[in-house]
């Protein structure tokens, strides 16, 4: 794994009983949609200026997982504030995810018995808000920067 600073992309992971994520909030016509998975991974996304889709496959896990875009890991502490100069531009980081997200799936559906197993990769919205709850049987997370 590369060191902090010649990364372009970090994932931390966390083990999960389940997880519930909402992608779309309620509106006056409609009711939030959520995605839900459970005995799996949380891996929560964030890109870095400078990643380009030759990383993906280097970050690619497979296994039940619910995928969360997560800007705030690229963000650095400047005397007590945090700033984000270092994160993608919004439209790269969407394509990067979106193709992220997909060869997970792709992934997943062409792992020996995760079709057997019920494995599913459940994503969240970039860009968006997102409210999320999780159940963990203990502080299982990893960091992972490529």
């Amino acid at each position: 794994m590369a060191s902090g600073q010649g990364s372009n992309a970090r994932i931390v992971l966390q083990q999960c009983l389940s997880a519930r994520l909402q992608v779309q909030p309620a509106t006056e016509d409609t009711e939030a949609k959520y995605v839900e998975t459970g005995k799996g991974l949380v891996m929560y996304v964030c890109f870095l200026k400078g990643a380009t889709a030759d990383i993906l496959d280097k970050m690619d896990l497979p296994g039940n997982i619910l995928i969360i875009p997560q800007a705030t890991l690229g963000g650095a502490l400047k005397g007590k504030r945090m700033q984000y100069h270092k994160n993608i531009d919004k439209e790269e980081g969407a394509s990067l995810y979106a193709d992220f997200v997909s060869l997970c799936r792709t992934t997943l559906q062409e792992a020996e018995g995760s079709r057997e197993a019920g494995c599913v990769v459940q994503a969240g919205t970039y860009g968006n808000r997102q409210v999320f709850s999780c159940d963990t049987n203990g502080p299982y997370t990893h960091l992972l920067e490529f």
